[in-house]
């Protein structure tokens, strides 16, 4: 569960804070939140900051999501529920980058201002994407991997789906990095379980069944990173792991030295900042087409400063 620090931290550290409410009354602007999902608690953390959001700029939203961020046509579903009944805005954050362009169009000619949140798609409508900066996010945990296993070695990656821009990105980043500036060390495999526990936890053991001899293991999303750590433990292995996002099982196996350290994002401040620039679109205002939410590593060593404290969620 998100505690009250972190919420009041993490919207702390939002950049642009809002200076007026929109021109509408509450009960009039309404707001369509669609994300990838609720199966990580990555997600809940995403909607604490779009309802502080909307009690602090005096509008309705609503938040959905399927249940595993492998349902790109349930969430379909949910976007064309959304148009159906036309929302002053939308917030959208694409399990597939290409699939919802069609319905995003239909909201375009509706004049329905579109926010990219977390994961953008393949198109100009949306005017701002409020996001993490992923390729830079995962070329700092191939950094902290490099550091960990010496600057040479064998290393593999558990990514959690190839369809969505955070998935493409997270997986080139890390890889393209190590392939720039490690050239001792070899990304050796590469899979996708969907960002689903159970099945990266099976990958991950596949992956150290066939490498006996591999240093690190890098896991791109919540659901991954845990299952990572959990074929780590089930195999008795002492491969490195590097995660990405946070939670509760996340923060612990990093405290139990199972996970080395894992890369936060700033999810709050994720769904605050949609909600915002929504805001923002409908008065008139000019956006930013990416609206950089940030990114911390964090460890052990780290975890209980305040500047990392507020981006984290439990």
């Amino acid at each position: 569960m998100l505690n009250r620090r972190s919420l009041i931290g993490a919207i702390s550290a939002v950049a642009m804070l809002a200076a007026s409410g929109p021109a509408l009354a509450q009960d009039q602007v309404d707001i369509a939140l669609i994300s990838k999902g609720f199966q990580h608690q990555f997600w809940q953390a995403v909607k604490a900051g779009a309802d502080q959001a909307a009690a602090d700029l005096g509008v309705s939203v609503t938040f959905e999501g399927p249940e595993s961020e492998s349902q790109v046509d349930r969430q379909m579903d949910m976007l064309a529920a959304a148009l159906s009944r036309e929302p002053d805005a939308i917030g959208f954050a694409a399990l597939d980058s290409q699939a919802a362009l069609p319905l995003l169009q239909q909201a375009n000619d509706a004049g329905i201002p579109i926010i990219a949140f977390d994961s953008g798609v393949d198109s100009d409508i949306p005017l701002a994407t409020a996001t993490t900066d992923n390729v830079a996010a995962a070329a700092l945990a191939a950094d902290v991997m490099a550091e960990k296993i010496g600057g040479e070695g064998k290393v593999a990656v558990v990514g959690h789906d190839q369809t969505s821009r955070t998935g493409i990105d997270r997986v080139e980043g890390f890889v393209n990095r190590m392939k720039e500036a490690y050239p001792n060390i070899e990304v050796v495999s590469i899979q996708y379980g969907g960002g689903d526990q159970l099945q990266s936890t099976e990958i991950t053991k596949s992956i150290l069944l066939a490498n006996p001899d591999l240093d690190g293991i890098f896991g791109s999303n919540e659901g991954s990173a845990i299952g990572v750590a959990n074929g780590k433990q089930e195999l008795g292995s002492d491969v490195v792991v590097i995660g990405f996002d946070s939670g509760a099982a996340q923060k612990s196996m990093i405290e139990n030295g199972v996970m080395a350290g894992a890369i936060t994002q700033n999810p709050v401040g994720i769904g605050y900042q949609t909600v915002q620039a929504a805001v923002a679109a409908l008065n008139g205002e000019d956006l930013p087409k990416v609206i950089d939410t940030g990114f911390y590593y964090y460890d052990a060593t780290n975890m209980d400063d305040p500047e990392i404290a507020a981006v984290l969620y439990d």
